[in-house]
């Protein structure tokens, strides 16, 4: 399976990240694949190339370029995550960078070669679950399709909470969430899922029982549920394929 690493023009410089297609001949339809708070490492690595394996062409940014190489999780050089870290990390996303980046993340995948025109797709796990739907709302004429697995502060008090962007979104909108995750309360899912309502579009929001934040990407396996993991592929292949196919 081909893989390359690339640079993404934005605003504020190269970014840097990692493309996945499948053997054969293109195009293939995109996917922007956001990264959780630790970023680029073996398993959503994995995750990426699965895939690809599947017949799209999947982009994998460096979220936190500005900042930090392109693997830098602590696990990857034999130090322990803590939660002293990744406050800095969410600081160093803010809203107005998830939209820029990942306005730029599309706009780069889109014109790729391999990828074929049109609309693409955009899925992001943990925090940047969020950052997906930013970017679906930032470039509804560009996006089909928005996923986010075990997103974290989708509804929030703020003037620009994610769940408030949802009527400029026009692509299909999928969320599944843990239903042990305090980043996601029961609340806050009931709110996200009135203004779903409200908004009238395609979407699907449920569930993902006996789950935990960050259930789907391997490592952790404290959090990391197999079963639940898998029912995440079927749920992000059968919404990937009613969109493109």
């Amino acid at each position: 399976m081909p893989e390359q690493q690339v640079s993404i023009p934005t605003p504020d410089g190269d970014a840097t990240g990692l493309l996945f297609t499948p053997d054969g001949d293109g195009p293939w339809p995109g996917i922007v694949s956001l990264t959780d708070i630790w970023g680029i490492r073996p398993a959503n690595e994995k995750m990426a190339r699965r895939m690809a394996a599947r017949g799209y062409a999947v982009l994998l940014p460096h979220l936190f370029w500005r900042d930090h190489a392109l693997r830098f999780d602590p696990l990857l050089k034999g130090e322990e995550r803590s939660m002293d870290q990744i406050g800095p990390l969410l600081a160093a996303l803010p809203a107005a960078r998830m939209v820029k980046d990942g306005v730029a993340y599309v706009d780069f995948l889109k014109h790729r070669p391999e990828v074929r025109k049109g609309k693409v797709a955009v899925v992001g796990y943990c925090f940047s679950g969020a950052m997906a739907l930013r970017t679906a709302a930032a470039s509804p004429d560009k996006v089909a399709l928005a996923a986010s697995f075990h997103g974290g502060r989708l509804v929030t008090e703020d003037a620009d909470s994610p769940h408030l962007l949802i009527p400029k979104v026009k692509g299909a909108l999928y969320f599944g969430h843990a239903d042990q995750d305090p980043t996601a309360t029961p609340e806050q899912i009931k709110v996200l899922e009135q203004a779903l309502k409200d908004w009238g579009g395609s979407y699907e929001s449920e569930l993902y029982r006996g789950a935990l934040h960050g259930w789907t990407v391997e490592g952790r396996p404290e959090i990391y549920n197999a079963a639940q993991a898998e029912r995440h592929f079927v749920k992000l292949f059968e919404w990937l394929g009613r969109t493109f196919h």
